[in-house]
């Protein structure tokens, strides 16, 4: 573990991102099968947006551990792609979110990571509730998010961004 992980799942290390480590974003948002769901006008990232991204990621995690997270694979290293929690609205509400590269899609990586986050969000935060947003159109991200056990709230805009799911998760009553 290095100063910069958060957790490991069975498979996976979930970690902040270095200022060097942009080139990978690039490659993960700039590909146009991961970015189609993660804007409304479904382009891949420009290089400005992932440059801000990152550094508002870095920053995240500085403050509150929170941000978008490298997901990389405990068994040799790889990175299969991120996850994480970024900060939704004016209230900054945290929402969780993911996007994987193409090649490591159907593996359960992503329930994975997402789940062991929920998990570590309860665990190690005091905030009572967080959001899950997902591109209506993606069936995929929705299944991750409702097997989560977010509930759904409604279908509206995020960002400029129409037609997402918005799913909210409460903190679990104490046993």
């Amino acid at each position: 573990m290095t100063d910069l992980t958060l957790l490991e799942t069975d498979r996976l290390v979930l970690s902040g991102w270095r200022a060097d480590q942009i080139g990978d974003l690039y490659r993960l948002h700039g590909d146009p099968m991961v970015a189609r769901f993660l804007t409304g006008h479904g382009r891949p990232w420009t290089v400005e947006e992932m440059d801000a991204a990152l550094a508002h990621w870095i920053a995240l995690f500085d403050r509150q551990k929170m941000g978008k997270l490298r997901v990389t694979r405990k068994a040799d290293g790889v990175l299969v792609g991120r996850c994480g929690f970024g900060i939704h609205g004016p209230e900054e509400i945290p929402e969780i979110g993911y996007s994987l590269y193409p090649e490591f899609w159907g593996n359960g990586y992503v329930w994975e990571a997402a789940s062991g986050l929920r998990d570590w969000y309860w665990r190690e935060t005091d905030r009572d509730h967080f959001l899950g947003i997902a591109d209506a159109r993606n069936e995929a991200s929705l299944k991750v998010l409702r097997k989560l056990g977010g509930v759904y709230t409604h279908t509206g805009d995020s960002y400029g961004h129409p037609d997402v799911e918005f799913y909210r998760y409460d903190r679990p009553a104490a046993a």
